[in-house]
């Protein structure tokens, strides 16, 4: 089994990109690809589905505000579906689940 796998579906509008692992500094340059990939098509929404995460570190939090900073400067938006206990830690720590867009279920994505 991979460190980190991802899955990405267009669920007809937002694109929704699945994590299942761990992301962190072995594995940040593989969702850096696929948010680029997917970005080209300039989505309106991008749903990053972090429950199947079992580890996030720094570099991969970067990643994420990263991405949500260039959603924002291109008028597009990036929701993130809340992962388990230890990744929301987090973004509780760092405060940044008070600047992101979060949810606790992709369905709550309009």
């Amino acid at each position: 089994m991979e460190i980190l796998e991802l899955q990405t579906e267009d669920r007809n509008g937002p694109i929704h990109i699945a994590f299942r692992g761990e992301l962190d500094l072995s594995t940040v340059g593989k969702v850096q690809d696929e948010l680029r990939r997917v970005e080209a098509s300039a989505p309106a929404v991008v749903v990053l589905d972090l429950s199947k995460l079992t580890f996030l570190d720094s570099t991969g939090l970067r990643c994420l505000v990263t991405a949500d900073e260039r959603a924002r400067d291109e008028g597009r938006r990036v929701v993130i579906v809340r992962g388990p206990e230890a990744v929301q830690r987090v973004f509780s720590i760092t405060r940044l689940e008070e600047r992101l867009e979060m949810v606790d279920d992709a369905s709550a994505v309009d």
